[in-house]
Order: C-alpha cells, then structure tokens, then sequence
C-alpha cells in the first residue's frame, strides 16, 4: 500500500489527541478507550479511503464522532440501563494535584453539557481546530457550531464558578 507508513506514522502522532476527543465523548475512561481502539482500527482497515493531501486528524475526528453516534444509538435501542460508575475518572496520573483537581471539575463540567455542546467545545478549546474546521467534523454549518461553542462556554463559565 503506498504511503502506508506515512500513515500509520501521522496517525500515532495524533494518538494524544484523539484519547482526548474521545474522553470527552465518552465521559469514562474504559469507553473513551474502546472508542479510540475502534477509531484506529477502522482507520487502518479503511486507509485507502482517506486521500493524501488532506487533513488526517479531521478525517480521524470525523471517525471517532460517527463510531460514538453509532455506539450512542445501539446502547440506546438495547435500552441497557446498566451504566459505568463514574470511578474511573478518579484514576489519574501523579503529579500536580491542584492541576489534576482542577482538570478535574473542568471535566467533570465538560460532562454536564449536553452532547453538541460538549463535542464543539472539545474540538475548539480542547482541540484547538479552527472553528469551520469543527463544523466540518461535525458536519453542521459554522453558525450552528460557533452557537453551540457559546452556550457550552457560558455553561462551563457558570458550572465552574458554581464549583469554586
């Protein structure tokens, strides 16, 4: 397959930053690394469609958010109703406690916000993505991102000040 190591390459550098996208999906650590384990492998199963020349982590992103939607609707329709307990995102890594406590009622905060809220301020604050480059992602226009970036920031303002 040519170019298939360019790929294989460009993808692992983004490993980091898709773990973060898919914690803010998932809001548990065990999903958040099933969705990101399933991301790759349909990556890589899929690698002849991404077209070199183009963005891979948009590409990469826009996977990840169809395999949550996907996963989203069959939980729903099993209409399981066991649900993780929120423990796992006590694990952590050592070191600077006020950082990790303060990451912490971020993400806890990041959680609260309803699903389009959250995936838009993931991809622009978190990720960093040009806001037409999240719309893309999320495939709505800019102007149904840059209201859904608005609301969940005012949210989080107002969550993490009620935490404070």
């Amino acid at each position: 397959m040519p170019g298939s190591s360019s790929f294989t390459d460009e993808l692992l550098t983004l490993i980091p930053r898709l773990r973060r996208f898919a914690h803010a999906l998932a809001r548990d650590g065990a999903d958040a690394d099933d969705l990101l384990q399933a991301s790759v492998e349909r990556a890589l199963v899929r690698q002849d469609q991404w077209q070199p020349g183009t963005r891979l982590d948009s590409w990469m992103y826009r996977i990840m958010r169809n395999l949550w939607i996907d996963t989203a609707r069959a939980t729903r329709r099993r209409s399981e109703t066991f649900v993780p307990p929120d423990a796992g995102e006590e694990v952590g890594a050592m070191g600077e406690q006020e950082a990790s406590v303060e990451l912490h009622h971020v993400m806890r905060a990041m959680q609260t916000l309803p699903a389009e809220q959250r995936e838009a301020v993931a991809l622009v604050v978190v990720e960093g993505f040009a806001y037409k480059e999240a719309a893309e992602i999320l495939d709505v226009p800019i102007g149904t991102l840059t209201s859904r970036l608005v609301r969940g920031r005012e949210a989080l303002m107002t969550r993490l000040g009620e935490a404070a």
